[in-house]
């Protein structure tokens, strides 16, 4: 974008003259325009944006800058942005503009981060591919007949497509992580509770995680230093940053999922990558997670549970233009009809019924007990071993509209990640190489504590060391 490879190079060259800061976001927001056609924007906030690129750039000049000073980031629409319009990407919410920022951005603008605008999404962060948006989908940014993922992948494609130096996407079970694998680019969902969720459109409250994309991992863990704080107004809020560098001693893959290892995308992305970890004196074991196969279908049933309550607030009256929209109940059910989008639809009703009288012993209480056998073995198996190592997803980019029509083949993209969102565990998708004949991005999960998540800088650069051997 502007030839530095993460913000530290960035801010010496903002220190010595090299690079005008105002340029760079005015250069950003030119690109912005170029790229329209990727639909990964919402909202960009140009004025404002330059505005606080010539003060924080004179707080450059005289060194009392905060620590993201100049960074560039987009937000996904369900984050609060003060004056920034935020539809969750649905009909439902409209026009509708926060009269407050999310905690986790007041913490960035605090740090002097540019707020540069919003970024598409699924409607209400529910999908797999980002074609579930009124605002239509986005293109995957290195082929445009593909899908960017889901459902942050308004936000992936920003940050891959160089449009923004990083966003904040939020994951609830893999929201971050899939749309991070399918556009080339770094995706962190941190522990649960170690991000605040005031200012997050809730989707499944136990669930929701806000975490930062970027290009490299060193913009990650400082952005992740910075909103990673305990929030007095979040209940679930609490203090979990990382800790110093540890050696990594051992590597776990699931037992369960060793099979895969024999099949060509796997043997390329994960089993090379485990490969060379063991080639740098690392263990790698492979400890059993019983019940991981059914980790789908305990997330869709917690979800879709959550969800259906969570939406059940929005009615076209307490938030957004009213329409003229009155109380009764006939005319919130054609509002909520008409309004809401077929996915969205699909999951209240699968979760009221889910939740109804008889079946909520039958289904959620009993996905709600294996959801804590699924966590206790995951975190058997980081006793066993330092961190856990999985794939992100079961292929590359599939096509715009291949999974549409199938609803139960698109729930099977987030088959690898949402075993660490049942558990509340952090997890990095790391990206490796490009498909020498597909052209697009793989790469691999790392499922470990927040404690850890600074010693995966050593692991990223035995990779980057190795991988051309």
């Amino acid at each position: 974008m502007s030839g530095y490879t993460d913000h530290y190079s960035k801010i010496e060259l903002l220190k010595n003259g090299t690079l005008s800061l105002k340029d760079n976001v005015r250069f950003i927001i030119n690109k912005i325009k170029k790229h329209s056609h990727l639909n990964c924007y919402t909202f960009v906030s140009e004025e404002s944006a330059l505005r606080n690129a010539f003060v924080i750039e004179q707080k450059i000049k005289k060194g009392n800058h905060g620590t993201l000073a100049g960074m560039v980031i987009s937000v996904k629409d369900v984050i609060a942005v003060k004056d920034m319009p935020m539809s969750c990407c649905s009909a439902i919410l409209g026009e509708y503009i926060p009269s407050y920022n999310a905690d986790a951005v007041e913490r960035l603008i605090a740090e002097d981060a540019i707020i540069i605008g919003k970024t598409n999404c699924d409607e209400f962060a529910m999908g797999s591919s980002n074609e579930y948006s009124i605002h239509g989908p986005v293109l995957n940014p290195y082929d445009n007949s593909r899908v960017a993922g889901g459902s942050s992948g308004g936000s992936a494609c920003a940050v891959a497509a160089g449009l923004c130096d990083a966003s904040l996407g939020s994951d609830t079970g893999g929201s971050v992580r899939q749309p991070a694998a399918f556009c080339g680019i770094y995706g962190l969902r941190p522990e649960y509770g170690s991000v605040s969720r005031r200012g997050l459109t809730s989707f499944a409250s136990s669930l929701d995680t806000i975490g930062p994309m970027a290009t490299n991992y060193s913009d990650i863990l400082k952005i992740l230093n910075v909103i990673g704080k305990k929030d007095t107004y979040d209940s679930t809020s609490r203090k979990s940053v990382p800790k110093g560098e540890k050696k990594i001693r051992s590597v776990g893959f699931p037992e369960e999922l060793k099979p895969l290892l024999h099949q060509e995308f796997f043997k390329k992305s994960a089993g090379k990558f485990l490969k060379l970890l063991e080639d740098a004196g690392i263990d790698v074991k492979f400890p059993s997670i019983p019940l991981l196969e059914f980790s789908n279908e305990v997330y869709y049933v917690i979800a879709n549970a959550e969800a259906a309550s969570n939406l059940s607030r929005f009615d076209k009256i307490r938030y957004g233009k009213t329409s003229g929209a009155t109380h009764s109940s006939g005319s919130l059910d054609k509002i909520r009809t008409a309004l809401f989008g077929a996915e969205v639809k699909r999951r209240i009703m699968s979760g009221n019924f889910i939740l109804s009288s008889g079946y909520s012993e039958k289904y959620f209480e009993k996905a709600a007990k294996i959801r804590r056998l699924i966590t206790n073995s995951l975190l058997e198996a980081l006793e066993i071993c330092d961190i856990l190592v999985t794939p992100t997803t079961p292929g590359t980019a599939f096509l715009l509209g291949q999974k549409r029509e199938n609803p139960v083949s698109m729930y099977d993209a987030d088959i690898y990640t949402t075993p660490a969102s049942l558990a509340g565990l952090a997890a990095l998708h790391i990206p490796l190489e490009m498909g020498k004949n597909s052209g697009l991005p793989f790469g691999i999960q790392i499922i470990c504590r927040n404690s850890d998540l600074r010693s995966l800088t050593g692991i990223i650069e035995i990779y980057n060391q190795g991988k051309d051997r």
